[in-house]
């Protein structure tokens, strides 16, 4: 190997790594955040919104905490033989380009025991988890319906 064809392999693995590393910064972008105000006092709340994914690479949500809120986790409703049935979801996963939208009956994030009483116009900030450890922390607006 000359001089030459050394610096051009130096300068590919230069550009391969800072591409790599540009990648491992790039984050989701959540929209539209807002948790639901449910009519009455409960100890469960919903949070929605878009979480779009402008990043090359797929990324998955695997978790969420908030100091707002005991028990954050990651639900989907489905209807199953005509009743309508909830189940926590391990992982979302979502592709380059793609967006995942939790809405009501649908995805959603289930938000257990509120540490205190929320009101209209509040925000409360949620934390997402992903799978390569990095976290994302999103301000939620607190409504009573969806916008």
């Amino acid at each position: 190997m000359n001089h030459r064809t050394g610096m051009i392999g130096l300068s590919a693995l230069l550009i391969a790594c800072i591409g790599s590393a540009n990648a491992a910064e790039c984050l989701p972008v959540v929209k539209a955040a807002w948790v639901r105000l449910p009519p009455v006092a409960m100890p469960m709340m919903a949070g929605f919104g878009r979480i779009e994914n402008p990043c090359k690479a797929p990324v998955s949500i695997v978790g969420a905490e908030s100091l707002a809120f005991d028990d954050v986790s990651l639900h989907e409703t489905r209807e199953e033989n005509g009743v309508s049935r909830m189940r926590e979801v391990a992982a979302l996963p979502i592709a380059p380009g793609k967006v995942a939208e939790l809405k009501p009956g649908g995805l959603h994030l289930m938000l257990h025991g509120p540490y205190q009483s929320l009101a209209a116009g509040e925000k409360v900030v949620i934390t997402l988890k992903l799978a390569d450890g990095r976290s994302l922390p999103v301000q939620f607006e607190v409504r009573k319906s969806s916008p």
